[in-house]
This record gives C-alpha cells, sequence and structure tokens, in this order.
C-alpha cells in the first residue's frame, strides 16, 4: 500500500514528524474512528476522526476522539457561527479530495477553518487519518495543529 496521498505530502511539505500506521480497513462500518483505532491499537481517546460540517453554510472542519460526539451548538461557536450541520458525504469527498473513511485535515483539495478537541491535545502523540481508507499518522498534537492550521476548542458533547 502506497504511503504517498495529499495529506503525507503536506505533512512532509510542512516538515513535521510523522509516521504512518496502516490497518485493513472495513467498508461499512458505523463507528470507523473506533475500528481503526482498535486495528492499530490505540486508544480510541487518541485516535482522533475528522468530520467536515458547514457551519451557517461555509464548509469547516472539526477534529475530535474517535470515542467522542460532535455537539453542534459548540463547533458553530468554535467557527464563528449561529448553527452548524454535519457535511452530506458526497459533498465531503469532492471539497477535500478524499473518500469518507479517509478524509484527513492534511492536505484537503480546498482549504477550510480546522478546528481540534481541546482535551484531545493533551496527550504527547495523536492518530489521525493520513489520507486514505486504512492508513493513519501518528504526530505530536502541535504538529498537528500547525500542518492543519487549525485552532483548538471545545467541540465535544458531554
Amino acid at each position: 500500500m502506497s504511503t504517498q496521498t495529499p495529506a503525507t505530502r503536506a505533512l512532509t511539505q510542512a516538515k513535521v514528524a510523522f509516521r504512518v500506521m496502516e490497518y485493513d480497513y472495513v467498508s461499512g462500518q458505523d463507528k470507523i474512528g473506533l475500528h481503526a483505532a482498535e486495528a492499530v491499537g490505540a486508544d480510541p481517546g487518541r485516535v482522533l476522526k475528522t468530520l467536515m460540517v458547514e457551519v451557517d453554510g461555509k464548509p469547516a472542519c472539526a477534529v475530535i476522539p474517535s470515542d467522542r460526539s460532535l455537539s453542534m451548538k459548540r463547533v458553530a461557536t468554535a467557527f464563528g457561527g449561529k448553527s452548524a450541520t454535519m457535511m452530506p458525504p458526497d459533498k465531503a469527498e469532492r471539497l477535500t479530495g478524499f473518500h469518507t473513511g479517509g478524509i484527513s485535515p492534511f492536505g484537503q483539495k480546498r482549504r477550510v477553518p480546522v478546528a481540534f478537541e481541546a482535551s484531545a491535545l493533551t496527550v504527547p502523540e495523536v492518530v489521525i487519518n493520513g489520507g486514505k481508507r486504512g492508513m493513519m499518522v501518528a504526530l505530536a498534537p502541535a504538529d498537528a495543529l500547525a500542518a492543519s492550521g487549525g485552532a483548538p476548542h471545545p467541540l465535544c458533547a458531554d
């Protein structure tokens, strides 16, 4: 499996240290992030899922632990809006250039604002999709923020 994706190229270009973790992706799963965490042997709290949202009709990217759920109210607040909804999968694929189950906050076709769940950034290393199904990248939270242009915010439901 090739580890060259727009996401890994963006990380390399940003001079960010990361390591690739590959696993057998199983399509049709509801909890892709939890499956990925189990497959790579990582704590679901440090395996982050990338969710594409729309805030007041504008695209944005929310990155949260795979074992947590978004609070749409908090997402709207994080991006300075009044309301937020999940972006339809086909629209997310067109916007990012990635397939669902492989969407990464790094190297998206169209750059959008990115927010990370603040509580997820307190560990030495996070694991995030590397730009294709079955491939994750492990890196320092500060590097993930820098490479994505993201900022920490409370995004998850309590």
